[in-house]
């Protein structure tokens, strides 16, 4: 369990102490002392200084998973005795039936429920005995003055940070040269690639030339792609075509590769043209591109990419991107160090400029080891003593290894406070390079108990605050604002992604299929599976699964007919190669789940959809679905989105067994997403009894 999940399982333990006390009897004492017991554990990992410390003692280390493994079987024994206990009033509605007959009905789950938190909490006294009898030591909470001991390093005054991806120093100079490269005329076709190291703003440099004035007036059409390690051709052509056409035809995402290749080439046969593919790890990219793209001396193509043999073979002409000078990088450090909103910005005291330049010498000239460096000193305290621990930090971790860049990126994410490494490791999540959607990243991260509110202060804003937390630090890369300055889509640069992989790998809090050793027994608690073609034949053995983030090419039936899980929370579900089928879905059973997104699929929801009573975000863009009657029984349901969906009639038997229903149910909903053509089913469903807010 990640650090600060914990957190989110004391409150549902004791949300469900307070609604099944008066069930248990002896089993009630067990639970509490459960609860008690974890609230230690609790203080003990959200020690800001515990990464650090399992690096250097190995005992704490395997001492720490223990007490996160127990952590996941206390969770894993409560929520099965829920869903036992929801799927049973589901089965045979009891709300007349006497209440000793209610009683009896759960007593066999009660006395289970008893026999397995007496062995928990017998496995948590041994781990405790550990600590003394191999004389493990944890150190005690970080001092009052680090920022990372306090929740209230979030609670700031809301600001668009000084620098963002497109506003790196030291680049003008490069950017004109890539630009001359591509503008000036002559008679064939152009290929410019821009090499160089991990971290050292490639994406960055070509994103300033691609908005570049003089660049947007020269081409008729421009597209920028990100490529990365897990690319597809079609993917490629699909982002290409949203960049240079509009309107189009929603039947875009049944086409196959060849379909949108003629599509892409006829648009582009006769214009001036600029494609930019970003993180490009294969040869084998250009050349499956090259076909769909007319060749003409209109053509101009940007490559980013750390291999300088990728340049070669395509005949490219090369610009290596060499690391920032003394006097830019200690511009860059001042910029993030001391941002706006400081007492004064972009200036460093007299005291600390030496420390500050010691610092930044020590990132090597690398752009992004500078900028996460300066995020994570923008929320320290502007003393000596503060800064100087800083650096003795990154000599540690510099000396573990030659790669630089990583023991900064590793300092960075030690420092973050216990409710941020959750929300930080989560990132990684997502495949190499992709925009994601801020609303889309903070309502799984609600969904799975990263987030809660305080107080009055809505969950939702807590988790905005939460995301400018790690956008200021630099551990998150804003790639896009909405008119009120609030983030709309985010970035992680994707050696931090490597990092949230490995961290999380480290401490179990998801496994990236392929890389994946399924030794038996193995049961993930989240799992990734971006482009995989035999995840199903796992599914099998994954029955503690909490969420499954999956892209498939195959129809997502087989796939979730695998599950065997009853304790999903997170499903998220795209199909590739047009629309999947979903006939014959069986998802009736997944009562713990809060978060449910199905892109690109057709056909009809099941009823049972009505069954995910803790439902609070569904989406369904990009599908064609017609969705049953049932879905006005989800009242958890905060957001709803919608594709091309259609919602069904209600049937006499199930207005038998749940009466009239409606949209005005839906008290908690706050995002209803519709397309235009889909606005007529809300004429009879009660939109005009919602209360906007």
């Amino acid at each position: 369990m990640a650090d600060g999940n914990i957190t989110y399982f004391l409150e549902k333990l004791g949300n469900f102490v307070v609604q099944e006390a008066s069930l248990f009897g002896e089993v009630e004492g067990q639970v509490r002392l459960l609860r008690n017991e974890m609230e230690w554990m609790r203080l003990v990992l959200e020690d800001a200084d515990i990464d650090t410390k399992c690096n250097d003692d190995k005992r704490l280390k395997l001492w720490v998973n223990q007490i996160r493994g127990v952590a996941y079987d206390a969770e894993d024994v409560i929520d099965e005795f829920m869903f036992k206990i929801e799927h049973q009033r589901q089965r045979r509605p009891n709300r007349f039936l006497p209440t000793c007959v209610r009683f009896a009905d759960k007593l066999p789950f009660i006395h289970e429920l008893d026999g397995r938190i007496r062995d928990i909490n017998i496995t948590i006294e041994k781990i405790l005995a550990n600590k003394a009898r191999y004389n493990i030591e944890s150190g005690s909470p970080s001092a009052a003055g680090s920022s990372s001991s306090t929740e209230g390093v979030v609670q700031r005054e809301k600001r668009i940070p000084i620098v963002e991806e497109a506003d790196v120093v030291g680049m003008t100079r490069e950017a004109e040269a890539v630009k001359q490269m591509l503008v000036e005329e002559e008679s064939e076709s152009r290929v410019v690639a821009i090499v160089g190291m991990g971290g050292l703003g490639k994406t960055t440099l070509a994103k300033k030339v691609y908005n570049h004035i003089e660049v947007n007036s020269h081409f008729e059409c421009r597209a920028l792609v990100y490529v990365s390690q897990e690319y597809r051709i079609r993917e490629l052509l699909t982002g290409i075509a949203h960049c240079i056409m509009t309107n189009l035809n929603p039947e875009i995402s049944n086409m196959d590769e060849n379909q949108l290749g003629k599509k892409v080439n006829d648009y582009l046969k006769y214009r001036r043209y600029l494609i930019v593919l970003d993180d490009v790890w294969s040869i084998q990219v250009w050349h499956g591109l090259r076909s769909h793209l007319p060749e003409s001396n209109m053509r101009r193509v940007l490559i980013t990419t750390r291999n300088q043999q990728i340049a070669l073979d395509a005949c490219a002409k090369l610009y290596e991107l060499r690391p920032l000078g003394v006097k830019e990088s200690w511009e860059l450090f001042l910029k993030k160090a001391f941002p706006f909103g400081s007492t004064s910005p972009g200036v460093c005291p007299a005291e600390l400029e030496d420390l500050g330049k010691k610092i930044t010498e020590k990132c090597k000239g690398l752009p992004l080891a500078i900028v996460v460096s300066g995020g994570l000193l923008s929320r320290k305290e502007k003393t000596k003593s503060s800064w100087e621990k800083i650096l003795k930090s990154m000599e540690w971790h510099l000396s573990q290894g030659p790669e630089s860049c990583l023991g900064i990126l590793a300092l960075s994410y030690s420092d973050l406070p216990y409710f941020l490494k959750s929300c930080f490791l989560y990132c990684g999540v997502f495949p190499e390079d992709c925009q994601i959607k801020a609303s889309k990243l903070m309502q799984m991260w609600t969904a799975e108990g990263f987030v809660q509110g305080r107080g009055e202060e809505m969950v939702e804003d807590v988790a905005e605050e939460y995301l400018e937390e790690l956008i200021h630090r630099s551990m998150i890369q804003v790639a896009g604002r909405k008119w009120d300055g609030r983030v709309k889509s985010c970035r992680i640069h994707d050696l931090l992604r490597d990092l949230a992989i490995s961290k999380a790998k480290d401490s179990k809090f998801f496994e990236v299929h392929p890389n994946i050793i399924f030794a038996c027994p193995f049961s993930p608690r989240r799992l990734i599976a971006h482009n995989s073609k035999n995840i199903s034949q796992h599914l099998h053995s994954c029955r503690l699964l909490r969420s499954l983030i999956c892209s498939i090419d195959f129809r997502p039936v087989s796939l979730i007919s695998c599950l065997r899980t009853k304790l999903l929370t997170v499903l998220d579900l795209t199909v590739h190669l047009g629309l999947g089928e979903i006939r014959d879905l069986q998802i009736g059973e997944f009562i713990h789940l809060k978060y449910f997104s199905f892109k690109n699929a057709s056909g009809s929801l099941p009823w049972s959809i009505g069954k995910f009573v803790n439902l609070q975000v569904l989406d369904l863009r990009g599908s064609l679905l017609e969705i049953p009657f049932s879905i006005w029984k989800l009242h958890q349901l905060k957001h709803l989105y919608t594709g091309y969906c259609t919602i069904s009639s209600q049937s006499i038997m199930e207005r038998c067994f749940s009466g009239d229903l409606g949209l005005d149910k839906m008290t908690n909903l706050q995002t209803l997403y519709l397309r235009p053509d889909s606005y007529s089913w809300l004429e009879s469903s009660g939109l005009q009894k919602l209360t906007p807010t």
